[in-house]
């Protein structure tokens, strides 16, 4: 099948937000025009950039090339360039995926056959995370852990469990779901967008079926270092419950288990032997933990060593983000947002946007 039959009638519309992305979109079209065993077509907003991002997605010639309103008051750009996307899809499935994310062959037709068996409105990926540089290994094997162990994708996929959540990088929805919970435009203001639609979704009664996707799609979140400051500046508050227990917790564990060795070497070369086993032991256990945790959020053998000197920076970044959410502002891609207070649980900042989304 090729491109240009794929979007006879499609069953799938792929919309794709592009806000200066000229370094990994094309990498993102290319991986998706050749998708095979379904029909589909290909929306690009392209989200007022300016760099060669309209231009790059307009020299595939099978790709929908569609610029992004003006932004309303009160919405965030990602929001308002999907909501533009799915107005002028015509797929009964949608599919809402980040301009640096590459798909692997067959992935899409297995999404929607996977999303189908599980009898899932919407299905999302956790993506596998390509990353680059000392600071990324050490950082994001931590926050992906504590994600992991935050939405636990067994208790999300459940319907009879209230915990929701969606990686905005791969989120696939059935357009009944998504027109019945009122869309983007019910959750307009929203910088944790996926989440916040998972929510709505699952809120309404229908399921929804979450995992880790490394076998369909990988990205490249942030290619320099000022990005993934700015990025998880931006979400980390609002993603974990009581960000500054959990920074003080994280950073603690750091300094228990440093201490723990360099006590136990004092001790030891003073002769107190059980003393300094103890303290041994506390380092070791300590390690056992972190190192347990870490393996599951599917990073390589050289960033799961890195990823024990993250910790203080994970500690940074969450009292950092939150310290932005409560003065109430956010800067992400050019645009600066009101914020939340970050100090409630993700579920108590997002009642009253549920409430209002399943009204509609």
């Amino acid at each position: 099948m090729t491109a240009s039959e794929a979007q006879i009638n499609p069953l799938v519309s792929i919309i794709v937000p592009a806000r200066n992305e000229e370094a990994s979109l094309a990498a993102c079209l290319e991986s998706l025009l050749p998708q095979t065993g379904i029909s589909f077509e290909i929306i690009v907003v392209n989200d007022a950039s300016t760099d060669r991002t309209a231009e790059i997605a307009r020299s595939f010639p099978a790709v929908r090339v569609l610029d992004a309103p003006p932004l309303p008051p009160g919405w965030t750009g990602k929001n308002n360039a999907v909501a533009a996307g799915a107005k002028n899809a015509v797929g009964p499935w949608l599919l809402f995926t980040d301009a640096d994310t590459v798909h692997l062959p067959g992935s899409l037709a297995k999404a929607v056959t996977e999303a189908e068996e599980h009898g899932a409105a919407l299905l999302s990926y956790s993506p596998a995370q390509e990353i680059h540089g000392f600071w990324q290994k050490c950082l994001m094997p931590v926050i992906f852990a504590e994600l992991a162990a935050t939405f636990r994708p067994k208790d999300v996929s459940n319907p009879a469990s209230p915990a929701a959540a969606a990686n905005g990088q791969y989120l696939l929805i059935i357009r009944e779901a998504y027109e019945a919970v009122g869309g983007h435009a019910a959750i307009a203001g929203n910088i944790l967008e996926d989440v916040a639609l998972a929510r709505a979704v699952k809120s309404s009664g229908r399921k929804i079926f979450f995992r880790y996707g490394g076998d369909a799609v990988r990205t490249r979140m942030y290619r320099t270092f000022e990005q993934m400051l700015e990025g998880w500046t931006k979400n980390l508050a609002l993603l974990f419950p009581h960000p500054i227990r959990l920074a003080a917790l994280r950073l603690a564990q750091f300094v228990l288990s440093i201490a723990g060795v360099v006590a136990g070497i004092v001790l030891l070369t003073h002769g107190f032997l059980a003393p300094a086993a103890w303290c041994f032991a506390l380092s070791a256990a300590l390690g056992s933990v972190f190192g347990f945790r870490i393996i599951r959020a599917h990073f390589f053998w050289d960033a799961n060593l890195c990823a024990f000197m993250g910790l203080p920076m994970f500690s940074y970044l969450l009292l950092r983000s939150a310290l932005f959410h409560n003065r109430g502002k956010i800067e992400w891609k050019g645009r600066t947002y009101g914020a939340e207070k970050a100090d409630a649980p993700p579920a108590a900042r997002l009642n009253r946007m549920v409430a209002s989304s399943v009204a509609k």
